[in-house]
């Protein structure tokens, strides 16, 4: 008998599937020195334990996404070590900020299966759910992912796509505890900007650019003990190259659009989100933004803002989405959708 996991193939997975995924992750202060070391973060709340604490959160929060790609990590070698590549999110809420000393573990259930027409490929649907060392869930999320069979010959399940919602109501955005903008450092945060200054549908272009290198996101996708083979092993592919994890290239586009949203401090939830191009080393990453909705919180001083974030392969000054045909614009890596706390 075989010790060793090759990891799940498409007819491995059966609906109704609960999986208990392996090695809980305890959050240190490391993780977020690297994660500044790997992208060009500049967010005042998690950078200044000082202005974490005049908002009302104490202890210091790390970013959002460091424990998106810990829990998310945690799902790799039982979802998507097979995968060809992971396609979506949905339903996605961070239900409180955390911190050093916070340790996560993950389980999901699978929740839809569809073979692909090609019969050698098919798309699991599962809900995963992220809890810390108290019980108490964290995060939790629906995400999809193309995954190769073992055999093409296998009998296809019964096709079974869930019904996931669109957005995230902001009747249930989880307001951190304690948060309060009521005294926002408007100087140390970096821009004037507050969420009355920003209007449905405006656009807002992050300028920046950041070149991708193979050393930086290996690194990146091995701090969070993401083992899926395309990020690591060129045999893995046709093509030979290493596949960009799609949540380096998400932290890489939340990190550029600090210029232009740098009071968007908080996300709360990600609604929806597809990665509608592969990436490469030698790719060069741009972001910008769509304010797609305004909403109010139960806190006076915070406001929530539905941003559209997208990333692009080279500069994209037009912001075009999408072309007449509905399809994506060349270039366009990423499509995320998400809720962010701003002050009022």
């Amino acid at each position: 008998m075989s010790k060793t996991n090759p990891g799940n193939f498409f007819e491995d997975f059966e609906l109704g599937q609960v999986i208990e995924h392996a090695t809980p992750r305890t959050i240190t202060e490391g993780d977020r020195a690297l994660y500044g070391a790997l992208y060009p973060t500049r967010f005042s709340i998690p950078s200044s334990a000082a202005f974490a604490a005049a908002c009302g959160l104490a202890p210091h929060p790390v970013e959002e996404l460091i424990g998106f790609h810990i829990a998310f990590g945690k799902t790799v070698p039982d979802v998507s070590l097979n995968a060809v590549a992971n396609l979506g999110y949905a339903e996605l809420r961070f239900h409180r900020p955390l911190v050093p000393g916070d340790t996560l573990r993950t389980s999901s259930e699978v929740i839809g299966l569809k073979e692909n027409s090609n019969g050698k490929t098919g798309v699991v649907y599962v809900r995963s759910t992220a809890t810390d060392q108290h019980g108490a869930v964290a995060i939790d999320w629906a995400r999809w992912v193309m995954v190769h069979k073992r055999d093409p010959e296998a009998p296809a399940p019964e096709a079974t796509v869930p019904q996931l919602a669109k957005v995230v109501d902001p009747a249930d955005l989880v307001i951190p505890a304690g948060l309060d903008f009521a005294s926002y450092d408007l100087a140390a945060a970096g821009e004037p900007h507050r969420f009355d200054d920003y209007e449905v549908g405006e656009k807002i272009d992050h300028v920046d650019g950041v070149t991708l290198t193979d050393a930086e996101h290996m690194m990146a996708t091995r701090l969070w003990q993401n083992t899926a083979k395309v990020h690591f092993n060129t045999e893995a592919r046709p093509d030979g190259q290493r596949l960009i994890y799609g949540g380096h290239v998400i932290s890489m586009a939340r990190a550029l659009s600090f210029n232009g949203l740098a009071n968007a401090q908080l996300i709360v939830a990600i609604n929806g989100g597809a990665h509608t191009a592969p990436a490469f080393a030698g790719d060069t990453v741009y972001a910008w933004s769509e304010v797609l909705d305004k909403a109010e919180t139960s806190v006076p001083s915070v406001g929530a803002l539905r941003l559209r974030l997208v990333a692009t392969k080279g500069r994209d000054e037009s912001m075009v989405l999408k072309g007449e045909d509905g399809k994506y614009a060349a270039g366009v890596l990423l499509d995320l959708d998400l809720w962010a706390l701003c002050p009022r």
